[in-house]
């Protein structure tokens, strides 16, 4: 379906700011461009999910090892 481009380190740290963004959207609620946080935060731990960015793609990157 899709090609595995991100390895094991991406994929912690894409999880991470996931969470981080996310709680800051719940916890900060006046915060400036809040939505966009949660947004980023969503597809940070979507990609996560299923180990490919589209933009690592686009690009031709891949943090993945062979």
């Amino acid at each position: 379906m899709f090609k595995k481009n991100i390895g094991a380190t991406d994929r912690i740290i894409r999880i991470m700011i996931g969470v981080a963004l996310i709680a800051a959207y719940f916890l900060l609620p006046n915060l400036p461009f809040g939505i966009v946080a949660l947004l980023v935060g969503i597809i940070a731990i979507g990609t996560a999910a299923i180990n490919s960015c589209l933009l690592y793609t686009i690009l031709g990157l891949s943090t993945k090892k062979s």
